[in-house]
């Protein structure tokens, strides 16, 4: 039998997106499954969002830096834009209200996944698991705190050009990293986007998007588009082998607190790919067990453009032409906003 049902409309009025969901469960118990399994589902956006927030000033006020000069709060020996503090001589963002923070910079590498054995090799070879950050230049024009690096391997002569634009949004900060290769890259890249880190207390993770578990390029089809809360460490994927896992993909916006809420939140422009960790690729790099996994006093997050999709290489075909990663000019936007929490 098909059915005709009347769609809902949104619960609610306004310019956020909004998604339909379907879902057909068992009525009954099964041989094979209780009353209530869920057997299929699908899923469509009746809302498109009405665009990304404007910049306005927040309780921090647009405090730019000026132009050929100390910020305002000079006395503390940092630049200020809005909530963030950064390093006056690297430009680093080192800290979002009261959170510190282990500068954004601009990642490239993955701890390599079964799949990936006929191409980390490359990866390797061509150095992508030990780039090097070169600052180039930091400058002011009023409104952007502009950082230029590039970040390559040594001994070679391929490399990233990577120009991070700060100012201020509201009571955030909006990021936008563009990035330029130099040299040939005749491989895929294993991904693409911003590595930093916050305080391990930031341990509970929110995010809008992908879940509730981890979805790549060419594997999210199973994932739908809803709020999802977890633990960092329940975001992990335990494989045998210790290896790239837990991204969520097509995130609009995710958050990292402590129990009381406070922390950081991170907004996509439009979307991301989102990872939080107790260790780095690094650490997943090195290990060949699960036991040989030791959580840092840090969560590690990826906020990726891209990935390089995941294939089948282990026992079949590699990653289809539209999943690869190729090296190209990019461009990636994303806020970062500190978020007060409950008052004790």
């Amino acid at each position: 039998a098909s059915p005709s049902l009347a769609s809902p409309g949104p619960a609610s009025p306004g310019p956020a997106e909004a998604f339909l969901t379907v879902s057909a469960v068992l009525a009954g118990d099964e041989p094979w499954a209780p009353a209530g399994h869920e057997v299929a589902w699908g899923q469509a956006r009746v809302r498109q969002a009405a665009g990304i927030r404007m910049r306005v000033a927040g309780p921090w006020g647009d405090q730019a830096v000026p132009a050929g000069g100390r910020p305002a709060s000079a006395s503390s020996g940092e630049y200020r834009l809005g909530p963030a503090a950064f390093d006056p001589t690297t430009g680093r963002l080192v800290r979002l209200g009261d959170i510190p923070v282990d500068h954004p910079r601009l990642d490239l590498w993955r701890a390599p996944i079964d799949n990936d054995r006929f191409i980390h090799g490359e990866w390797r070879r061509h150095g992508l698991h030990r780039l090097r950050h070169r600052l180039i230049d930091v400058d002011t024009d009023g409104e952007h705190l502009v950082v230029r690096t590039r970040v390559a391997p040594a001994a070679l002569d391929l490399g990233m050009l990577a120009t991070y634009r700060w100012c201020a949004e509201g009571d955030g900060v909006l990021l936008t990293l563009e990035v330029l290769p130099q040299g040939e890259w005749p491989f895929p890249l294993p991904r693409l986007g911003l590595r930093l880190a916050v305080p391990a207390a930031l341990r509970r993770a929110e995010w809008f998007g992908r879940g509730p578990g981890e979805a790549y390029a060419d594997s999210w089809q199973a994932a739908r588009i809803g709020r999802y809360a977890m633990t960092v460490e329940e975001m992990q994927t335990p494989y045998a082998f210790p290896q790239e896992n837990g991204c969520r993909a097509e995130v609009r916006w995710a958050t990292l607190t402590r129990p009381n809420g406070s922390g950081v939140r991170f907004e996509g422009r439009p979307v991301f790919g989102f990872t939080a960790r107790p260790w780095t690729s690094e650490d997943l790099d090195a290990a060949r067990h699960q036991v040989d996994l030791v959580p840092r006093d840090a969560v590690h997050v990826n906020l990726d453009l891209a990935q390089h999709g995941l294939g089948s290489g282990s026992c079949g075909p590699g990653v289809l032409p539209q999943y690869e990663l190729r090296a190209a000019p990019a461009t990636f936007r994303a806020a970062m906003r500190p978020l007060g929490g409950a008052p004790a």
